[in-house]
Protein backbone atom coordinates (compact mmCIF):
# COMPACT_ATOMS: atom_id res chain seq x y z
CA UNK A 1 0.00 0.00 0.00
CA UNK A 2 0.96 3.31 -0.52
CA UNK A 3 -0.56 6.82 1.53
CA UNK A 4 0.84 10.00 -0.26
CA UNK A 5 -0.44 13.03 -0.29
CA UNK A 6 1.09 17.05 0.94
CA UNK A 7 3.00 17.55 3.83
CA UNK A 8 0.75 18.05 6.75
CA UNK A 9 -2.19 16.15 5.58
CA UNK A 10 -1.05 13.39 8.21
CA UNK A 11 0.31 11.25 5.27
CA UNK A 12 2.47 9.70 7.35
CA UNK A 13 0.18 9.29 10.46
CA UNK A 14 -2.49 7.43 8.14
CA UNK A 15 0.00 4.69 7.15
CA UNK A 16 1.25 4.75 10.87
CA UNK A 17 -2.32 3.95 12.21
CA UNK A 18 -2.79 1.12 9.37
CA UNK A 19 0.73 -0.30 10.11
CA UNK A 20 -0.03 -1.01 14.07
CA UNK A 21 -3.79 -2.05 13.74
CA UNK A 22 -2.13 -5.19 11.45
CA UNK A 23 0.70 -5.23 13.93
CA UNK A 24 -2.04 -5.74 16.82
CA UNK A 25 -3.87 -8.52 14.71
CA UNK A 26 -0.52 -10.61 14.54
CA UNK A 27 0.53 -9.65 10.88
CA UNK A 28 4.29 -9.02 9.42
CA UNK A 29 4.24 -5.30 8.82
CA UNK A 30 6.63 -2.71 7.22
CA UNK A 31 5.40 1.10 7.35
CA UNK A 32 8.45 3.21 5.36
CA UNK A 33 8.16 6.42 5.44
CA UNK A 34 9.30 9.38 2.83
CA UNK A 35 8.87 13.01 2.84
CA UNK A 36 10.81 16.30 1.93
CA UNK A 37 13.12 18.57 3.74
CA UNK A 38 10.06 20.94 3.58
CA UNK A 39 7.71 18.78 5.47
CA UNK A 40 4.46 20.72 5.49
CA UNK A 41 3.30 21.49 2.00
CA UNK A 42 5.99 19.19 0.53
CA UNK A 43 5.48 16.01 -0.70
CA UNK A 44 4.89 12.95 1.83
CA UNK A 45 4.60 9.06 1.27
CA UNK A 46 4.53 6.04 3.21
CA UNK A 47 4.41 2.82 2.36
CA UNK A 48 3.07 -0.43 4.44
CA UNK A 49 3.42 -3.84 3.91
CA UNK A 50 0.93 -6.15 5.70
CA UNK A 51 1.60 -10.22 5.24
CA UNK A 52 0.94 -13.51 7.01
CA UNK A 53 4.47 -13.85 6.16
CA UNK A 54 7.89 -12.64 7.13
CA UNK A 55 8.18 -9.65 4.58
CA UNK A 56 11.25 -9.90 2.17
CA UNK A 57 11.99 -6.28 1.50
CA UNK A 58 10.12 -3.21 2.94
CA UNK A 59 10.38 -1.54 -0.84
CA UNK A 60 6.98 -0.69 -2.59
CA UNK A 61 8.56 0.05 -5.94
CA UNK A 62 5.26 -1.27 -8.31
CA UNK A 63 2.48 -3.52 -7.67
CA UNK A 64 0.78 -1.49 -5.52
CA UNK A 65 -2.30 -2.85 -4.24
CA UNK A 66 -4.02 0.04 -2.64
CA UNK A 67 -3.20 3.92 -3.42
CA UNK A 68 -4.44 6.40 -1.32
CA UNK A 69 -3.36 9.70 -2.98
CA UNK A 70 -4.45 12.87 -1.31
CA UNK A 71 -3.50 15.18 -4.21
CA UNK A 72 -2.98 15.26 -7.78
CA UNK A 73 1.12 14.72 -8.05
CA UNK A 74 0.43 11.64 -5.94
CA UNK A 75 -1.87 10.13 -8.40
CA UNK A 76 0.06 11.56 -11.25
CA UNK A 77 3.57 9.46 -9.18
CA UNK A 78 1.69 6.56 -8.06
CA UNK A 79 -1.48 5.84 -10.28
CA UNK A 80 1.22 4.02 -13.04
CA UNK A 81 2.63 1.78 -10.46
CA UNK A 82 -0.59 0.27 -9.31
CA UNK A 83 -1.41 -3.29 -10.70
CA UNK A 84 -4.25 -4.52 -12.21
CA UNK A 85 -7.34 -4.74 -9.67
CA UNK A 86 -5.82 -2.78 -7.39
CA UNK A 87 -7.46 0.08 -5.35
CA UNK A 88 -6.95 3.93 -5.82
CA UNK A 89 -8.52 6.00 -2.71
CA UNK A 90 -8.61 9.92 -4.12
CA UNK A 91 -9.19 13.13 -2.28
CA UNK A 92 -11.56 14.36 -5.07
CA UNK A 93 -11.65 17.73 -2.89
CA UNK A 94 -8.17 18.15 -4.90
CA UNK A 95 -8.04 15.49 -7.37
CA UNK A 96 -10.23 16.57 -10.38
CA UNK A 97 -8.98 14.00 -12.64
CA UNK A 98 -11.37 11.95 -14.94
CA UNK A 99 -10.77 8.24 -13.76
CA UNK A 100 -13.06 6.61 -16.43
CA UNK A 101 -10.57 4.90 -18.48
CA UNK A 102 -8.91 3.39 -16.12
CA UNK A 103 -11.70 1.72 -14.58
CA UNK A 104 -11.35 -1.40 -16.43
CA UNK A 105 -7.91 -1.56 -14.81
CA UNK A 106 -8.22 -0.68 -11.20
CA UNK A 107 -10.96 0.47 -8.97
CA UNK A 108 -11.02 3.94 -8.14
CA UNK A 109 -13.26 5.17 -4.92
CA UNK A 110 -13.06 9.22 -5.10
CA UNK A 111 -13.74 10.48 -1.62
CA UNK A 112 -14.49 14.13 -1.46
CA UNK A 113 -12.34 13.84 1.44
CA UNK A 114 -10.94 17.28 2.04
CA UNK A 115 -14.93 18.86 1.69
CA UNK A 116 -16.11 16.47 4.49
CA UNK A 117 -13.13 17.33 6.78
CA UNK A 118 -14.08 21.18 6.58
CA UNK A 119 -17.99 20.68 7.14
CA UNK A 120 -17.06 18.40 10.20
CA UNK A 121 -14.64 21.70 11.08
CA UNK A 122 -11.12 21.19 11.08
CA UNK A 123 -9.39 20.20 7.50
CA UNK A 124 -6.81 18.11 8.86
CA UNK A 125 -8.91 14.91 9.33
CA UNK A 126 -9.42 14.66 5.53
CA UNK A 127 -6.80 11.75 6.55
CA UNK A 128 -9.33 10.06 8.45
CA UNK A 129 -11.84 10.40 6.27
CA UNK A 130 -10.16 8.77 3.55
CA UNK A 131 -9.47 5.76 6.18
CA UNK A 132 -12.83 5.27 6.51
CA UNK A 133 -13.38 4.58 2.72
CA UNK A 134 -9.85 2.64 2.93
CA UNK A 135 -11.64 0.21 5.95
CA UNK A 136 -15.10 0.30 4.11
CA UNK A 137 -13.93 -0.84 0.77
CA UNK A 138 -11.22 -3.22 2.24
CA UNK A 139 -12.66 -4.45 5.00
CA UNK A 140 -9.35 -5.34 6.93
CA UNK A 141 -10.06 -2.98 9.87
CA UNK A 142 -12.91 -1.83 11.54
CA UNK A 143 -13.75 1.76 13.59
CA UNK A 144 -13.21 0.24 16.83
CA UNK A 145 -9.88 -0.84 15.52
CA UNK A 146 -8.78 2.39 14.45
CA UNK A 147 -10.63 3.96 17.73
CA UNK A 148 -7.84 1.62 19.79
CA UNK A 149 -4.88 2.70 17.96
CA UNK A 150 -5.63 6.58 18.36
CA UNK A 151 -5.81 6.46 21.38
CA UNK A 152 -2.82 4.23 22.06
CA UNK A 153 -0.99 7.02 19.79
CA UNK A 154 -2.41 9.80 20.63
CA UNK A 155 -4.06 9.73 24.16
CA UNK A 156 -1.23 10.73 26.18
CA UNK A 157 -0.16 13.75 23.63
CA UNK A 158 -1.51 17.49 23.78
CA UNK A 159 -3.62 16.11 20.75
CA UNK A 160 -5.70 13.58 22.72
CA UNK A 161 -8.74 16.27 21.78
CA UNK A 162 -8.67 15.69 19.04
CA UNK A 163 -9.41 11.90 19.01
CA UNK A 164 -13.13 12.53 19.01
CA UNK A 165 -12.72 14.89 16.26
CA UNK A 166 -11.18 12.11 14.18
CA UNK A 167 -13.38 9.28 15.40
CA UNK A 168 -15.95 11.58 13.79
CA UNK A 169 -14.39 12.15 10.66
CA UNK A 170 -14.39 8.06 10.09
CA UNK A 171 -17.64 8.02 11.35
CA UNK A 172 -18.53 10.66 8.98
CA UNK A 173 -16.44 8.91 5.79
CA UNK A 174 -18.29 5.67 6.60
CA UNK A 175 -21.72 7.12 5.67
Amino acid sequence: MVFSGFGGQGILVLGEVVATIAMKKGKHVTWIPSYGAEMRGGTANCAVIISDRVIGSPMVQSDIDILCAMNKPSVDKFLPKVKDGGLVLVNSSIVKDDFSAICEKVNVLEIDATNIAVEIGNPRVANMVMLAGFIKKTGLFTLENITEVLYERFGGARSKDLIPLNVKAIERGLE
